[in-house]
């Protein structure tokens, strides 16, 4: 299945930035020079969540295992082009789903391990996949018995996978595929037939938005190589590098942040975690020797401030942490820097395809600031480039949410517009979705705010400003959440924030702040706003609204859901 316009195609390929190789082929170049070398590693805790024994491979053993997976995949009935939505939990089995689904040419669908059949059913309407692959236990729950309730309603279902024991009879084992070798030369003869190109659709990913269905992101392999080599080279990811993936292998952050650095660097392990436990994490961090991970910023604030936690590991393999999904303290990144010789990289992404990561030295503009990239024909002006190939592959404008007029000036929120060949083509099914979020130039229309940063006129960096939806409008006045929230987490007692409008008759919105305060401490309205005060932040942007939580409201992936803090102030 190709999408995207063959024009298109040709005009990446000819500049260099899409080329040949599907994700199976990356790996399977990494396998033959790294053939002994380990290369995927479960979680130590993996007999809690599935009631499966850890898994170790090296390249040699992968490759052969994802010959035996694949070959079963074809002899269950799925081939080119079939959609296979997979529900798992970070397990080893889930990279080998995903690299036999390439090695065939299947579409991956891989969906949250939260859904239930609310959200299932949304996906399988939408999809139509003819497979469903899916753990028997995890987390107390059976998503077999899920899968076999909504079976009856989709006659697209052909083939049920399950991973566990004592599966039910209409559900194949993927445990005994993955073991099983009996079916290669079916493969072998299938591949001679079957023509798997790094242009055919690989993943079909989801990302909520304001309609009432999820919407379907198609992504090819050189799609994914295209964001993939953000992180890839602005992260510093080198050749032999072990990476450890703490986020669930379905979207953005884990596939473009981890996985596809992981193929693109080679010969390091790829080691997965699930779900988020601070112990285990750490103890992978050091027994697997770790150079590259994600972490969300409040759990690196907590490090920090617990230093202790920290020096019961070692960790000094560690070279790079990304981060992102929320505002990164300039403190932390400087401190991670200066203490342990960490460089932890803002990473900015999402599903549709945009591509931000800091790569300043200076570990407070790596806070605070991405690189401005684009074409600098564009704009005319010096040292507008990067030392990096994702500079010019990814073109960027800003425009007003409003009026779609391109903002030229620094220091004014405007809409992220962008196109590259790491953006996505258009939803899945959706064609009035897909002209929607496109203008006339090609560039996508983010939904993010972000202001033109730099200075002495050369205005090359950017700052991220919030969702265009989750703007504040109080009394005609612009105010970036993210602006609010930067300079509320620097307040000693605030762990995390989030920053959001509440209605106002007079003022159209005012400034509320949800705050998560540090272990044994409570902060007032009245704290905030004095070191507000203290800090010079215009009397307009202060809160006026605190609202104190446990924790804030996360979607699957982490990033803090907003319009449930606004529910809960209503």
């Amino acid at each position: 299945m190709i999408l995207y316009p063959q024009e298109r195609i040709e005009w990446f390929k000819s500049n260099g930035w899409w080329g040949k190789e599907t994700i199976y082929t990356l790996f399977a170049n990494n396998a033959k020079m790294y053939w002994d070398a380990p290369a995927l590693v479960d979680a130590p805790n993996k007999p809690q969540l599935v009631g499966l024994e850890p898994l170790r491979f090296t390249y040699g053993e992968l490759f052969q295992t994802i010959d035996n997976l694949a070959s079963q995949l074809i002899t269950a009935g799925i081939e080119k082009d079939d959609i296979v939505m997979v529900q798992l939990p970070n397990v080893t089995e889930m990279v080998c789903v995903y690299l036999a689904c390439s090695r065939i040419g299947a579409i991956v669908s891989p969906i949250a391990v939260q859904y239930r059949h609310h959200e299932l059913n949304k996906y399988i309407r939408i999809a139509e996949p003819k497979a469903y692959i899916g753990a028997k236990d995890f987390n107390k729950f059976n998503y077999l018995n899920m899968i076999n309730e909504i079976i009856p309603d989709y006659p697209c279902l052909k083939v049920i996978i399950g991973l566990g024991n004592d599966l039910p009879e209409n559900v194949l084992s993927l445990s005994d595929m993955l073991n099983n070798s009996s079916a290669l030369d079916t493969l072998n003869n299938y591949l001679t037939q079957v023509d798997v190109t790094s242009d055919d659709v690989f993943t079909i990913c989801w990302t909520s938005g304001t309609e009432a269905d999820p919407k379907a992101v198609p992504r090819s392999t050189n799609e994914w190589i295209g964001i993939g080599s953000a992180c890839h080279q602005l992260c510093e990811v080198k050749e032999g590098y072990n990476i450890l993936n703490p986020f669930p292998l379905i979207n953005m952050s884990s596939i473009g942040g981890m996985w596809l650095p992981w193929l693109l660097s080679g010969g390091g392990a790829f080691v997965v975690h699930h779900p988020f436990d601070l112990k285990v994490m750490l103890g992978q961090l050091q027994d697997e020797k770790i150079n590259y991970t994600l972490i969300p910023p409040a759990v690196l604030n907590s490090l920090l401030q617990n230093e202790a936690i920290l020096q019961s590991y070692d960790i000094s393999n560690l070279k790079s942490i990304g981060s992102g999904s929320a505002p990164l303290s300039p403190w932390m990144v400087k401190g991670f820097q200066e203490k342990y010789g960490i460089f932890v990289y803002n990473v900015f992404g999402s599903t549709e395809g945009i591509a931000f990561v800091s790569n300043f030295y200076n570990p407070e503009e790596r806070a605070l600031y991405f690189p401005r990239t684009g074409n600098p024909l564009r704009y005319g002006m010096p040292n507008y480039t990067w030392q990096k190939p994702i500079s010019l592959m990814q073109q960027t404008k800003i425009v007003d949410p409003n009026t779609k007029e391109e903002i030229t000036e620094k220091g004014i929120p405007g809409e992220m517009c962008i196109k590259g060949p790491n953006v996505f083509c258009g939803y899945y099914k959706r064609p009035d979705l897909t002209e929607s979020a496109f203008d006339s130039e090609g560039y996508f229309n983010t939904g993010d705010l972000f202001s033109i940063e730099g200075d002495d006129g050369n205005w090359n960096k950017y700052m991220f400003s919030g969702r265009s939806k989750d703007l504040i409008i109080r009394g005609g006045w612009n105010i970036s959440p993210e602006e609010v929230e930067n300079a509320v987490l620097e307040h000693p007692k605030v762990a995390e924030v989030a920053a959001v409008g509440y209605p106002d008759d007079r003022l159209g919105e005012k400034v509320c702040v949800a705050v998560v305060t540090k272990p044994g401490e409570t902060v007032t309205l009245e704290e905030i706003n004095l070191f507000l005060e203290q800090k010079n932040m215009a009397i307009f942007k202060r809160p006026e609204i605190l609202l104190t939580l446990d924790m804030l409201p996360r979607n699957p992936v982490g990033k803090v859901v907003k319009s449930e803090v606004r529910a809960m102030l209503t």
